[in-house]
């Protein structure tokens, strides 16, 4: 919310505005309280349209007809003045964030969720309708969340700002990712077209993705007229509804009134307080606080700014989202398809809206009966009978000979050959590298950051990677004075470093063999071009190096030489070196210190090279994991269990011991959790208490026939991703 401006009204019949919530076509939206404390949505009109006549007559009547809806998804109209100056109308204000904030900063909602989405929005839609309105806008900014159901705003005018006579002010009357077809080619649009904007609604709220694309108005508009949406990424149990919604000929779209019904025959209903994740409640009960906490401002004074909605990005624990292999619905779906699936599925006997789902070995799911309102998909500590968690999702078809996993953005990386890349949250694969450039069919060096995606193509030239695509998004050809690159060292958003053999200059000639020098060099990924290069003592070949950036600082560990070196990013001065034990592992900075392992633990002052503390000493069980460190806390394993060391001075704060011992990959640490792999297989990954060390869960698995490969962790952010051996998990966190 923005505060007030000069020029906004400061009271509007009995309302005193507070601050900004947005605008639209027709006009401004202001928060606003009544002197009683009622608190409501003011929409005022803008100047231009309250001087139309034809407008003031269609807004007059929206506005009748609007008063008449009525039903518990929807905002009522609460109060109205057509006539003044500048025409306004008051709705309820939904003490909740919409459904297009909480898709964008949770991800996609679980399937349980988006089935009572369905009947919440479909109910709304029947009143709407029943009242003789059409909405014409629904799409998740127009869809409000609350612990008791969905709520549908802004109904009930887009029918006064439609017309030939106004299509000059510049007004467009629906958005183009969630327009109906006959809506983009400017026919008359009636009811039908908002179970087309609702489809739409109900796929994107389940994958996260808009099922005819997204780009310019044009493109968007074209293929909602002409192409098949792309429900690949819906759930297969929700894609019959969301295809149905989605036929072209609006004759044979199902109606609000037969969705209300199919989705409740499926036992799927809004269980209030307990229909979306704890997450997501949490959220909505934040942002009611927030809103009823703000002051109403006295007459002639200005509302204190206030910061908008804060959320962080969390794990739904609960399956959400097909499993890799799904494939899309084939042929063009019916009406009677839909109501069809909704009686066959409906008979078993799901309850409540509370459906837990099984993998079960051949990558489907089956739906099982859940307790009556037992409530939020997302499971909790006490849901893990015995210690075990649940896998969220599963994909089996990595390669075998693959244990090497990473996360960037909202992908998961296999660093396989070719790459493949999943859904982070659903575990369905979005994209394989064979076929999108010259992968080379040996191993090759790929670097895969949450900032960046860059490997090395059959002629070694650096090519970034879009992570959501698998596509090429620039290369940087190698120099002729570069005999090879070895490997990568780091990369963010604006320069990739890596280690080299060739002339130790930019511009002098290859040497050739025997006299080339290992280079360290840092490429521009703007202007696609080497920013410097810089020679390295000795002739040494790197064997293994890792890296990380952090304050203008490149910092890393050479295996070759048993060095960790800290340079400068912006011409490759080194700024200092010390000499390190074998075995170290990537480094780690964090509040002005260098943290690295190996043998022991290592603080470093990251100006000044100076050591800070030494701790811990390896035993036969050993070397240490790459450090980790949060708020103040540094975590490390080693091959027999997990320490957590007060970073400022490695004090020791608790170690917990990992039945079948650790493997030695690195940790993934979470604000609450500490996620460590065990070196037994069968063991897989624990889930510790990240304050206390408590093992809170431990998941196995027996599709794992194979003693080969170790498990490795990535964090995902929505949840905890696991590989071993061409198998991959989605993990809930704690």
């Amino acid at each position: 919310m923005e505060p007030l401006r000069p020029e906004d009204p400061r009271v509007l019949g009995a309302y005193r505005m507070i601050g900004r919530l947005g605008a639209g076509g027709m006009g401004r939206v202001y928060l606003a309280r009544s002197g009683g404390g009622r608190t409501v949505a003011v929409k005022v009109v803008r100047a231009d349209l309250a001087e139309d006549g034809e407008f003031r007559r269609r807004f007059r009547h929206e506005v009748a007809v609007a008063r008449a809806v009525s039903g518990p998804y929807t905002a009522p109209l609460v109060d109205a003045d057509t006539e003044g100056p500048l025409p306004w109308l008051a709705t309820t204000y939904v003490l909740g964030p919409s459904l297009e904030d909480v898709v964008d900063q949770h991800g996609p909602l679980p399937e349980t969720s988006v089935w009572a989405l369905a009947g919440g929005l479909a109910e709304a839609l029947r009143g709407i309708h029943g009242a003789g309105l059409v909405h014409r806008d629904l799409k998740p900014s127009n869809i409000l969340l609350t612990a008791d159901g969905p709520r549908v705003i802004d109904f009930g005018i887009a029918r006064a700002i439609d017309g030939e006579r106004l299509t000059s002010t510049g007004i467009v009357v629906g958005s183009p990712g969630f327009m109906s077809p006959e809506q983009a080619m400017g026919k008359v649009v009636g009811p039908e077209g908002d179970v087309f904007s609702l489809g739409v609604v109900l796929a994107f709220s389940a994958c996260g993705l808009m099922p005819f694309g997204v780009g310019a108005a044009a493109s968007q508009l074209y293929q909602v007229v002409h192409e098949q949406p792309d429900l690949s990424g819906v759930p297969e149990a929700l894609r019959a509804l969301v295809a149905a919604c989605l036929i072209k000929d609006p004759a044979r779209r199902p109606t609000p009134g037969q969705i209300a019904d199919g989705v409740a025959r499926l036992g799927f209903s809004v269980v209030p307080g307990a229909w979306l994740p704890t997450q997501v409640t949490s959220t909505i009960a934040q942002h009611a606080a927030r809103i009823l906490d703000l002051d109403t401002p006295a007459e002639g004074s200005a509302p204190v700014p206030t910061a908008g909605p804060s959320y962080t990005p969390t794990q739904f624990v609960a399956p959400s989202g097909g499993l890799a292999g799904a494939e899309s619905a084939g042929g063009t779906p019916s009406r009677r398809r839909f109501l069809t699936v909704a009686a066959t599925v409906g008979s078993v006997g799901l309850v409540g809206g509370g459906a837990a789902y099984a993998l079960i070995p051949d990558g489907r799911r089956t739906p099982k009966p859940g307790p009556t309102g037992s409530g939020s998909p997302t499971p909790r500590r006490t849901q893990w009978p015995g210690g075990v968690a649940p896998a969220m999702w599963a994909y089996t078809d990595g390669d075998p000979k693959n244990s090497l996993v990473a996360v960037s953005g909202s992908t998961v990386i296999l660093p396989q050959v070719p790459p493949v890349g999943l859904a982070v949250g659903t575990g369905r694969r979005t994209w394989s590298g064979s076929g999108t450039f010259g992968w080379p069919t040996g191993l090759i060096p790929m670097l895969v950051t949450a900032r960046a995606f860059v490997a090395l193509d059959q002629k070694s030239h650096v090519t970034q990677v879009d992570p959501a695509t698998g596509r090429p998004t620039w290369q940087w050809p190698k120099p002729s004075n570069l005999a090879g690159i070895a490997t990568f060292i780091a990369a963010d958003d604006k320069a990739v470093y890596v280690f080299g053999s060739g002339s130790p200059t930019t511009d002098g000639p290859d040497p050739g063999p025997g006299k080339r020098r290992t280079v360290l060099l840092s490429i521009d990924i703007g202007a696609k071009r080497e920013r410097w290069r810089v020679p390295l003592d000795g002739k040494k070949p790197v064997t293994v190096s890792l890296g990380t950036l952090s304050g203008g600082h490149l910092v890393y560990t050479d295996d070759a030489t048993n060095t960790l070196s800290v340079r400068d990013t912006a011409d490759g001065r080194l700024a200092w070196s010390a000499a390190i034990e074998e075995g170290a592992t990537l480094p780690t900075v964090d509040n002005g210190t260098v943290f690295a392992s190996g043998w022991h633990v290592v603080a470093y002052a990251l100006a000044t090279g100076k050591k800070k503390w030494s701790a811990l000493s390896h035993t036969s069980d050993g070397t240490f994991s790459a450090p980790r460190v949060r708020d103040g806390v540094l975590y490390v394993s080693d091959g027999r269990a997990v320490h957590a060391l007060d970073a400022s001075d490695g004090r020791q704060i608790w170690s917990r011991n990992i039945d079948g011992g650790t493997n030695g990959t690195d940790l993934v640490v979470t604000d609450t959790g500490v996620y460590v792999t065990s070196d037994d297989q069968t063991n897989g990954v624990y889930a510790l208490d990240r304050r206390t060390g408590k093992v809170v869960w431990n998941f196995r698995t027996s599709q794992i026939s194979t003693t080969e490969g170790l498990w490795e962790l990535a964090d995902g952010g929505r949840c905890i991703v696991a590989c071993i051996a061409g198998h991959v998990f989605g993990l809930p966190g704690i």
